[in-house]
C-alpha cells in the first residue's frame, strides 16, 4: 500500500470528539471534515450558537447574550476564513444576524448531522493504554432520558468557551442589602427595571452595555469601577469600521518599530479627541494597552445626559443603598447588577490533564496541555480573550489541532512548551493590570501569525509581492482579514484572493439603501495625499523586503 493510501485510511478511521456546538465547536466540526476525520459533537442544549443563541430562559452555567447585543467586531474581521458573511448583512451584526450566519455555515457544510443535541459531558479520561494510542474515554449523559454511555475517541477538542460559571466577588454588607442582586449572566433586557435606581459593578463590555441600555429606562444608573476604563467605539474616521482600519500589518510594523510610549500617547490622544476621559470620570491610571478595552458607542452620550453616572469602587452596602470608596452614598437602590465576569474551567477533565486556578491555565499556544506523554490528542479551542474576533482564531486553532492529532505537525517537547507558557505569562504580567480577567489575552494578528507559522499557512508576502503584487499590497496595507490564512499552505482556499480583493465592497454593501443621484469624485487634495502616502509606504515595503 502506498503512503498516500495509508494516510487516507488513517484519516478515515480517526474519531474526534467535539465538546460544544458554539462558535468554536462549529468550526471544529468543519475542520474535522476538511481533514477527513470523523467528528462527533456533543451539545448539551437543543441548538447551535452557544453564547450567541439568545434565549429568554436563564440556564446556570450556560451564558447568553443580551437581547440587544451587537457584536464588537466587524463582519469581515469575524467571519470564518473560507465563508464570507453575506454582503447584505450589517457591518456590525446584531446577535440575530450572528446566529443566522452560524446557521448558514452549518447548512453550507452539513454540520448538524455530526451534532448530538441534549448531551452533557460527565467526564473525559485517558484510556488505560493512553501512552500507546493517546485515546480518551468520554462519559456522556442524555439530558432527556438520563441514560449514560461511554465512548472511546482518538482525540478530543474542547470548545466550551470561557463564559460559564459566574464570578461573584464578596462585597461588605451585600448580604444585608434588601434589593435585588443579579449577575450579568442572568440579564436579558431592560423590561421590569423602568424607573428603578440601579447600581452596576464592573466596567467590562457587559457592564458598559447594561449601563447604557438601562440608563434609557431607569430613573438613575450608577456604574461602579475600581480603575476606570478607556472606551473605544466601533466606527472610526470617515465611518470606517475601527477594527478594519487599525488591524493591518503595516500599522503593526510601525507599532513594533516605535517606542511603546509613543504609540500609547497617539492612541490615547485619539480616544480623548472623541471625548475627554478625565472630564467624564472614566480615565484610568493605567494606559490604554494595559487593559482589555471597553467597546461602547453610547457611553459618553449617556453620561452627558446624566442618566448614567460613573462612581468609584464599593466600600460597603447598606440595607437599601451603597457607600462608595470616596465616601459618597446613594440610598434607595432597587437593583444591583454584578458585571464581574466569569470563572472558566473544565470540570469534566481530570486536574492532572488540565487544572484551572483563578482563571489561569497552562496551555501551549493557549491550545495544547503541555504534559501529555507525547500523545497530543487533546486541544482546547476558544479559551482566549482576543483584541479582535474570536471566530477566526478558534478556526485556526482547530486547523492546527487536526494536523497535530494526525502527526502532520509536531509540537516541541514538554519542557519547551512550558517555557513558552511561562514567557507568555511574564509578558502578560508586565503589560496588563493584574486581575482575574487578564489571563488569556492575545493580540489578533500576532497570535494568528503564531498559529499559522506552526500550521504552515502563514502568508508569505515577500514571495507574493513578485507573483501577485496587488494582492501583496492589499494584504500588507489593508485589514488582516481571516482570508489571508487561506492563501497558502495546508487548507488553501481557491476563493481567498477574491474574498480579500472584495472585502471592502462587502463591508459597505449594507449601507447602500438610498440612491444618491450623483457620483462623488475624490478631490485633488485627497489624490495628492494618497499619492504621498503610497510613495512612503512603498519605500518602507522595499526596505522591509530587500534591506533586512
Amino acid at each position: 500500500m502506498t503512503e498516500a493510501g495509508r494516510k487516507i485510511i488513517k484519516k478515515a478511521i480517526m474519531k474526534v470528539a467535539v465538546i460544544g456546538a458554539g462558535a468554536s465547536g462549529l468550526t471544529a466540526i468543519k475542520c474535522c471534515i476538511d481533514e477527513g476525520v470523523e467528528p462527533v459533537c456533543f451539545e448539551r442544549s437543543n441548538d447551535i450558537g452557544g453564547l450567541w443563541r439568545y434565549t429568554e430562559k436563564v440556564t446556570e452555567g450556560q451564558s447568553c447574550v443580551m437581547k440587544s447585543t451587537i457584536i464588537n467586531t466587524s463582519k469581515e474581521m469575524m467571519c470564518y476564513s473560507d465563508f464570507p458573511i453575506p454582503a447584505d448583512y450589517p457591518i456590525f451584526m446584531h446577535n440575530t444576524y450572528v446566529q443566522k450566519y452560524f446557521n448558514l455555515y452549518a447548512d453550507k457544510f452539513n454540520l448538524r448531522k455530526y451534532i448530538q443535541f441534549g448531551k452533557e459531558i460527565l467526564s473525559i479520561n485517558k484510556q488505560p493504554d493512553f501512552k500507546q494510542n493517546g485515546q480518551w474515554n468520554i462519559k456522556v449523559k442524555d439530558n432527556k432520558t438520563g441514560d449514560v454511555e461511554e465512548t472511546v475517541f482518538d482525540a478530543v477538542m474542547v470548545c466550551t468557551g470561557h463564559h460559564a460559571e459566574k464570578h461573584v466577588p464578596e462585597f461588605p454588607g451585600l448580604s444585608d442589602f434588601k434589593g435585588k442582586v443579579i449577575h450579568s449572566h442572568d440579564y436579558r433586557n431592560p423590561a421590569g427595571f423602568e424607573g428603578k435606581r440601579v447600581v452596576i459593578i464592573g466596567i467590562g463590555n457587559s457592564g458598559g452595555d447594561m449601563s447604557t441600555e438601562l440608563s434609557r429606562v431607569a430613573s438613575q444608573v450608577f456604574l461602579s469601577t475600581r480603575r476606570g476604563s478607556w472606551v473605544l467605539n466601533r466606527i472610526g474616521d470617515n465611518g470606517m469600521p475601527l477594527d478594519m482600519a487599525s488591524s493591518d500589518r503595516f500599522k503593526l510594523a510601525i507599532k513594533n518599530a516605535l517606542p511603546p510610549s509613543v504609540i500609547t500617547s497617539i492612541v490615547e490622544g485619539r480616544l480623548n479627541a472623541r471625548f475627554d476621559h478625565s472630564l467624564y470620570s472614566l480615565k484610568p491610571k493605567h494606559h490604554v494597552f494595559s487593559q482589555h478595552p471597553m467597546v461602547n458607542d453610547e457611553m459618553p452620550n449617556r453620561l452627558a445626559s446624566g442618566t448614567l453616572r460613573i462612581k468609584p469602587d464599593i466600600k460597603t452596602f447598606t440595607e437599601n443603598g451603597v457607600i462608595f470608596d470616596d465616601g459618597t452614598k446613594e440610598e434607595n437602590i432597587d437593583v444591583v447588577f454584578l458585571a464581574t465576569g466569569y470563572k472558566f474551567g473544565f470540570p469534566f477533565l481530570d486536574k492532572s490533564v488540565l487544572d484551572v486556578k483563578e482563571n489561569r491555565v497552562e496551555l501551549y499556544k493557549y491550545v495544547f496541555p503541555p504534559k501529555m506523554e507525547k500523545k497530543n490528542t487533546l486541544s482546547v479551542i476558544g479559551c482566549i480573550q482576543p483584541l479582535g474576533a474570536i471566530m477566526p482564531i478558534s478556526e485556526l486553532q482547530c486547523r492546527l489541532s487536526l494536523r497535530v492529532f494526525q502527526k502532520e505537525v509536531k509540537l516541541p517537547c514538554s519542557d519547551e512548551m512550558i517555557l513558552d507558557i511561562r514567557s507568555k505569562e511574564l509578558a502578560m504580567k508586565e503589560r496588563y493590570v493584574q486581575t482575574q480577567r487578564h489571563t488569556i489575552q492575545v493580540d489578533y494578528i500576532d497570535y494568528m501569525d503564531e498559529l499559522a507559522t506552526l500550521n504552515g499557512c502563514l502568508p508569505d508576502l515577500q514571495s507574493l509581492f513578485w507573483s501577485d503584487p496587488k494582492l501583496a499590497f492589499t494584504c500588507f496595507f489593508g485589514p488582516c482579514t481571516p482570508y489571508q490564512y487561506r492563501l497558502q499552505g495546508p487548507g488553501k482556499w481557491s476563493g481567498a484572493r477574491q474574498a480579500i480583493m472584495t472585502q471592502w465592497d462587502r463591508t459597505f454593501e449594507s449601507l447602500k439603501t438610498r440612491p444618491l443621484g450623483f457620483t462623488e469624485k475624490p478631490s485633488q487634495k485627497k489624490f495628492f495625499i494618497f499619492y504621498f502616502v503610497f510613495v512612503v509606504l512603498f519605500c518602507y515595503l522595499v526596505h522591509v523586503i530587500f534591506l533586512r
